[in-house]
């Protein structure tokens, strides 16, 4: 069976910063008849839910992990090596599960793919991905948009 990795959070478990969900109804429709792993990156490399709101600082998931950005909280505390300790086991997880594809959570510091926040936390988009979008875009995992979200 084809298998897919979803973030967590999309998936209903309440594992987002604010420690909710973003259930979405629309995902159920694009990964029927798949294997869904869900994963949260951020939880898996060590962070609380719930936890500060962080941003991408100094440029976005590439950058990251190329040591040219960092993972902020808002209170200015540096979270990047959590993040890149997450998307490393999300990379595994996928990997063990067979994934060639992921659909991750939109606009994450770790799971948005094409926009993220630009750090200044004032709400402002800017093209990139988040950390873990950037990893498995670098290991041939294709990550889509989740429609509706």
């Amino acid at each position: 069976m084809d298998s897919v990795l979803v973030s967590a959070c999309l998936r209903g478990i309440p594992c987002r910063y604010d420690g909710r969900d973003k259930a979405s109804p629309a995902l159920d429709e694009a990964v029927a008849g798949r294997e869904v792993v869900p994963f949260c990156p951020e939880a898996a490399g060590g962070l609380p839910t719930p936890r500060r709101p962080a941003e991408l600082v100094g440029g976005d998931g590439h950058d990251v992990l190329d040591g040219r950005a960092r993972v902020v909280e808002d209170t200015g505390r540096d979270v990047t090596a959590a993040f890149v300790d997450g998307a490393r086991r999300a990379l595994a997880a996928a990997r063990r599960a067979g994934c060639t594809e992921a659909l991750l959570m939109p606009r994450s510091p770790s799971c948005g793919h094409g926009a993220v926040y630009d750090g200044s936390f004032g709400g402002e988009l800017v093209a990139g991905d988040g950390v873990t979008a950037a990893l498995f875009e670098r290991n041939g995992i294709s990550v889509r948009p989740v429609p509706g979200v």
